[in-house]
Parts: structure tokens; C-alpha cells; sequence
């Protein structure tokens, strides 16, 4: 079995250099997971020269570790989102983030799949609250229809997908190299300030240092301790399973739990953080068994799959109280994106693209939406 490794990982990654020189750029973008990459991406569109470095590799975070699901909207569902930031902002979110979906597919050919999603009820209490996220979204004009199938009841969302995200972000770092970025592997930011980033075997100079980090957010940038927390996400998967056929992404308990069925058969679970308590607030990326156990309870008992555990693994994000991520000049020409919430797939490509137009002057509808009182 493989522990801590991801059933995304092919190991056909060839990986990618330290830095080991000196160099000078305008910005320097410090993680290359799905958001810190898409943000190079917009700087390259915006002929800006630029650097990517990360302690570890290419989509090595929650990024390149998470369940693989597409999911419009911000964290919470759409009733509540509405609830929480206001009606228009949570429909203009919604929006952009289904319009990042599309993003991503032609970005990042052949990586995504447009099945839906569904959000399955376990009890009365949540069938209606999947009722009222129907409305909600019904009455935004976003489509969703209700279900009752052999799966369980709820709400099928057909403009949801899934994808494999480690293959997303390589992609995407071969695209931008190609473009001209220079990216570095396994090269940590030891400190930065405004025109600077030392690492352990060069430093860069630089216009703009933009921190594109999800979880540990707060150690890596102590401004933020309070604003944003670290939370750990689990997962397993299994051997192709033959006997069961998952159509799509599903949730279930809130959000707490989800899976899909690949491709090839193998199934991906995840969630149970609330299984565990404070516990999971950690900056730990290790599995546990509390955690691990629920996830294999799952399997087994509700959607009856047999099939042998190959895959164990956890990740590291962020969260805020809000919901929504942040966005913001900590230091001059510093800035940072993350606190995702568990939604940096979507949330975090847009992050990055808006951050990097923030940080050169440039207007983005995004993150004066995240700035709005």
C-alpha cells in the first residue's frame, strides 16, 4: 500500500531543478500548486517576467492531493453562501467560479470530466437542507435537479466535473515554462520582503514576491495567524472496483464526506475531518486512524466495495470564518492568496490570477468582490 501517496501520482513526474544561482525577475512567486501557477500563467499573459519556487514539488500540496472534484460556488452551498455574504456576491462568485471551471478544462486538455456532481442527504434533516439549496440556486438561475436513485436521494448539479488534480498542475507547469517562467523545485523560501527571496542556494530579486500557499498559511506568514487555520483532509483508494458504478462526484453529511469512482475503476474517498474534533486542526500532513477508519467505513459498509485499500494520504489547507479566502498586500509588494476553505481548486486559480493583476496595479473583478464589506 502506499502510504501518503496519492492515487493521482503516476510517478512519471521527471521533476524539475533547485535553484542553486542568483537571479533577478519581477515577480516571484513562492508554491507552485494550482493557484501559485495559474497566477505565473497571468503574468506571463501580462508580459511580466517571473519566477515559481517550492520547498517541495509541482502540485505537492493539497493541490496536487485533494479529492478531485469541481465544485462551483464558494465553500458553503449556496443557501447559506447567500446567508452569509449577500445574495449578489454569492451569485457572482458562483459564476466566476463555474466559468473557472471551463478555465481549467481548456488549460488543461484531457484532465477534466463534465459528469455533475451529487449531493446525497443522510437523513431527513439534510434532504431538506438539499432542498433549500435548490431553491437557492434555482432562483439565481443556476441548474439543479432533484435526485432519487440508486445511490441514495438528493440534488444532482450537472455543470459540476471532475478531474485529476496532480495531472492539472504539472500540465499547467509545463505550459508555463514553455512560456518563459523559470520554475524551481524543492527550493524553500527562507525569508522574503519587498525585491527579495533568499532561499538556501540563491536569492531572488525581484519587483513583486506573491505568496501562493494554502495550508500552513499562517506559519509561512505570520500576519495572517488568526485570520486563516490550518486544517488536515484525508483520503484512500482502492484497487478498480467492478462491482459498483459511481457516475459522478458525490458529497454526503454536509459536505463532510465525498468520493468518485476514476476512470479505471478505482474508487477515491475522502472527509471525515469532523470525525476526529480539534485534532484535525493541525499542520500535520500525516493519515490517522481515527480519520482513515471512518473513510474505510464508508467504503465498506455503505457502498459495499470490497475491493483492497491501495492508497492512504492526507493534506494540509487552510480555512477562514468568513468562507472566503484572502486576498491582500501583507507587507509592500508582498502579497498572499490561500484559505481556500477546502475549495482552492476553483477558488485558488481564481485567487491567482486576480492576485497577479492586483499586485502590478490592474483591476480585478475578483478581488474587489473578496474586498466588498
Amino acid at each position: 500500500m502506499d502510504v501518503n501517496t496519492p492515487i493521482w501520482d503516476d510517478g512519471r513526474w521527471p521533476g524539475l531543478p533547485s535553484l542553486d544561482a542568483d537571479l533577478e525577475t519581477d515577480a516571484c512567486v513562492i508554491g507552485l500548486g494550482g493557484s501559485g501557477l495559474t497566477c505565473i500563467a497571468e503574468l506571463l499573459s501580462m508580459r511580466r517576467r517571473v519566477i515559481g519556487i517550492d520547498a517541495a514539488a509541482v502540485g505537492g500540496g493539497a493541490a496536487g492531493r485533494n479529492g478531485g472534484i469541481l465544485r462551483a460556488g464558494l465553500a458553503a452551498f449556496h443557501h447559506v453562501a447567500v446567508k452569509s455574504v449577500g445574495r449578489e456576491r454569492a451569485r457572482r462568485i458562483y459564476e466566476m467560479t463555474a466559468e473557472e471551471m471551463r478555465r481549467v478544462a481548456e488549460q488543461s486538455r484531457g484532465t477534466v470530466r463534465f459528469v455533475g456532481s451529487l449531493r446525497l442527504a443522510m437523513d431527513e434533516e439534510e434532504h431538506v437542507d438539499c432542498a433549500n439549496q435548490r431553491e437557492a440556486m434555482r432562483a439565481d438561475g443556476f441548474e439543479v435537479r432533484n435526485y432519487n436513485g440508486p445511490l441514495g436521494r438528493g440534488i444532482f448539479i450537472p455543470g459540476d466535473a471532475a478531474f485529476n488534480p496532480l495531472d492539472r498542475c504539472r500540465s499547467l507547469a509545463s505550459r508555463v515554462t514553455q512560456g518563459g517562467a523559470m520554475l524551481f523545485e524543492h527550493t524553500r523560501a527562507l525569508t522574503f520582503a519587498a525585491g527579495e527571496v533568499s532561499t538556501p542556494r540563491g536569492t531572488i530579486k525581484c519587483a513583486r514576491v506573491i505568496v501562493a500557499v494554502d495550508g500552513r498559511l499562517e506559519t509561512i506568514v505570520p500576519e495572517l495567524a488568526g485570520r486563516v487555520r490550518t486544517a488536515r483532509l484525508q483520503m484512500l483508494a482502492t484497487a478498480p472496483a467492478a462491482d459498483i458504478q459511481i457516475p459522478c462526484p458525490v458529497s454526503s453529511r454536509y459536505g463532510f464526506d465525498f468520493w468518485q469512482q476514476l476512470p479505471d475503476g478505482c474508487i477515491a474517498i475522502g472527509g471525515g475531518r469532523d470525525v476526529a474534533g480539534d485534532a484535525e486542526w493541525t499542520t500535520s500532513g500525516e493519515p490517522t486512524p481515527p480519520v482513515q477508519d471512518h473513510l474505510a467505513a464508508i467504503l465498506r459498509e455503505r457502498l459495499k466495495v470490497r475491493d483492497a485499500i491501495t492508497h492512504r494520504w492526507a493534506a494540509n489547507v487552510s480555512y477562514t470564518a468568513s468562507g472566503l479566502p484572502v486576498l491582500f498586500e501583507v507587507r509592500p509588494d508582498v502579497w498572499t492568496i490561500g484559505g481556500y476553505s477546502g475549495t482552492g481548486n476553483l477558488m485558488g486559480a481564481l485567487c491567482g490570477r486576480a492576485v497577479a493583476r492586483a499586485a502590478f496595479g490592474d483591476h480585478s473583478e475578483f478581488a474587489t468582490l473578496l474586498a466588498a464589506a
